[in-house]
């Protein structure tokens, strides 16, 4: 029922914009506790596990809420989904500020999470605005709001050494209920909502909605997810505290160098949007995937100090990543999972178009999880091994996993396509040469271009 053909430019510019800086202030909050968290560490004597569990029940709450918001916002459209969500989560914050013990951290930091909910109600809401195929510029835009991320770790750390973390919340929920306020004033319904209420239509109910998730694809793009998001998320998350303590730096500059990671992670998500309408989804995830395996790969390198017996005696040499090397890695995997987030959302409303709130919301949802799970698991790998780049590690194989799966299902839908690939033994090279020989029959084993956008891959694969 979807009209966007009567829909103005300056319409989709407006709801794009608003739902971006929504979404920005939405992040920000929810990323409160990378920097108070560290101030509330030490105020409760908490071990990196605590902590750990502490900084990632926001994003619990947040992720769990995802797949709800997003039907609801199919249902009774994102514009008042939205709002409801930002005030929710001004008011957590704001009684954040009550808290004195761990439980009621925790407790606190449930109503919290609230805000990061927005995300799957973003999505179903701008893309009703746009055709097809400007869906994955619009998302990637509306996804940067991630720098919100960015905003905290640079003003939070200023605000909490003058005033203390108690302040910091206190401004974080004010400027987030003002937000929702301007956001519901000046942004108007999706047009599919008021497409739907001009004819009388009911919505999809919610059965329906969550049909397409028996599907195996909707998973696999989830594990994506999880990993150009829940990891980004997590490290945001942990980074403050690993600066911290691998660096022995103080809490404004592990702010300032995280954010060299929140930024690219997040701003070049347009980029990444871009790139999967023009180029394709898939090679985007290839090239996220391949980036991120070399650079968690190298973060995982412990500093390591080795002893070799040489002729003339032992020979001594020191192994580690120093600061400036590790920003530079962290920018550049932050770089690449920026475009994976972009390319995952970019498949969702072209394969999905009447389940984008469901499908967006699991996706969302699993991602928001990695975000969760992740920093438990970097703190627990601190107190069982008490090696600092174990959270790379556990990146690194998990994005191995990711390229891996993605890789075979590829093969396997390109082998049911076309299974004279099975058969060919020779070198494309080779084949290619082969037909083109005077007297020779046109090859019928050439490769062929995969995919209608040589990007996403086929449904149900």
């Amino acid at each position: 029922m979807q009209n966007i053909s009567s829909v103005s430019s300056g319409q989709q510019q407006r709801a794009l914009w608003l739902s971006t800086i929504a979404f920005t202030a939405c992040f920000a909050v929810w990323m409160i506790f990378s920097i108070i968290g560290i101030q509330i560490k030490q105020q409760l004597g908490l071990s990196d596990t605590r902590f750990g569990l502490l900084i990632a029940t926001p994003v619990l709450s947040g992720s769990l809420l995802r797949i709800f918001l997003g039907v609801w916002a199919d249902q009774l459209g994102g514009r008042v989904v939205l709002t409801w969500v930002m005030l929710f989560g001004a008011i957590g914050t704001w009684l954040l500020t009550y808290a004195t013990t761990y439980p009621e951290f925790l407790a606190a930091a449930l109503f919290v999470g609230v805000a990061g909910g927005s995300f799957s109600v973003g999505v179903a809401y701008v893309s009703k605005w746009f055709p097809a195929d400007k869906q994955g510029t619009a998302l990637g835009i509306f996804g940067a709001g991630n720098i919100g991320a960015a905003v905290t770790k640079l003003l939070a750390p200023m605000v909490m050494v003058a005033a203390g973390w108690i302040t910091v919340a206190k401004l974080w929920a004010v400027g987030l209920a003002v937000m929702a306020v301007l956001f519901y004033l000046l942004s108007q319904d999706d047009p599919s909502l008021a497409e739907r209420r001009r004819a009388g239509v009911r919505a999809m109910p919610f059965s329906e909605q969550m049909a397409p998730l028996k599907n195996m694809q909707v998973w696999r793009f989830s594990l994506y997810y999880f990993f150009v998001f829940g990891g980004f998320v997590a490290l945001a998350l942990w980074l403050p505290r690993y600066l911290v303590g691998a660096y022995g730096m103080d809490v404004k500059t592990a702010g300032i160098i995280a954010a060299a990671y929140s930024i690219p992670a997040s701003i070049f998500r347009i980029v990444g949007g871009w790139m999967s309408d023009r180029l394709g989804a898939r090679a985007v995830m290839y090239w996220t995937f391949g980036a991120s395996v070399i650079c968690t790969f190298l973060l995982a390198y412990p500093d390591t100090r080795y002893v070799i017996k040489g002729i003339e005696g032992d020979i001594a040499f020191h192994l580690a990543i120093g600061v400036v090397p590790f920003t530079v890695l962290v920018f550049v995997l932050g770089f690449f999972m920026s475009l994976g987030k972009a390319a995952v959302y970019k498949h969702i409303p072209v394969y999905y178009p009447q389940h984008v709130g469901a499908v967006g919301g699991v996706v969302g949802m699993i991602g928001g999880l990695g975000g969760f799970v992740l920093p438990i698991a970097f703190g627990a790998m601190n107190d069982l091994t008490g090696v600092w780049t174990s959270c790379f590690m556990l990146l690194f194989v998990l994005v191995a996993t990711a390229l891996a799966w993605m890789h075979g299902a590829i093969r396997r839908m390109e082998h049911s396509r076309f299974p004279q690939i099975g058969r060919d033994t020779d070198l494309p090279e080779i084949m290619n040469a082969a037909s083109s020989q005077p007297g020779s029959p046109k090859a019928s084993r050439q490769p062929a271009r995969v995919g209608p956008d040589h990007g996403a891959a086929a449904p149900g694969t």
